[in-house]
């Protein structure tokens, strides 16, 4: 699937817009206002960070398969500040998802099984044309980027190496170093 051949932020972006533009969903009006849970301090500073939220559940439905309210309210969770006493983990808040799924449920990219929502083909189709789409925007790759991203070092050239042979060398009574003295 070309879904995981394209980093995962990019085609998120990527769905959270055309959520907004192309399917035309409407954010409740709450979001305007809400924390994302209560571990949070603040609402979100993002315009659109409910389309970003829907489009990563959408993405996250279509990896792991089978997914309820439950368990994305514990992956979206986090540590809660408490001040002096330790941090405790506080899942995330189950209305957005809630009414994310809902309204993925509405334009049919999602449908809700027995145990959770699973993607439907129309939503695997889309998700696996965004990231072809994202593909042909990358441009190639030379050899030398493929070689860096690899973690291959290249051989110096030749003419490093005949600059590091001519190299002056320090005169006789000098001693180099760190912790050296010069010599009179």
């Amino acid at each position: 699937m070309k879904l995981f051949e394209v980093p995962a932020t990019e085609l998120i972006d990527k769905v959270a817009i055309d959520l907004e533009k192309k399917f035309k969903i409407e954010k409740p009006a709450f979001t305007a206002f809400v924390k994302t849970g209560s571990n949070r301090e603040r609402a979100p500073q993002n315009e659109n960070w409910y389309y970003v939220r829907m489009a990563s559940i959408l993405y996250r439905i279509a990896k792991e398969g089978n997914l309820g309210v439950g368990s994305l309210r514990t992956y979206y969770g986090g540590r809660k500040n408490r001040g002096v006493k330790p941090h405790r983990f506080r899942k995330a808040s189950g209305k957005i998802i809630r009414t994310a799924l809902q309204a993925l449920e509405g334009v049919e990219l999602v449908k809700k099984e027995k145990k959770g929502r699973v993607i439907t083909p129309k939503g695997l189709k889309y998700l696996n044309q965004k990231a072809s789409e994202l593909l042909q925007n990358q441009k190639p790759k030379t050899e030398k980027e493929k070689t860096v991203e690899c973690g291959i070092k290249e051989k110096p050239s030749s003419e490093s190496n005949e600059a590091e042979k001519h190299k002056a060398k320090p005169a006789k009574g000098h001693v180099t170093g760190k912790n050296s003295k010069k010599v009179n």
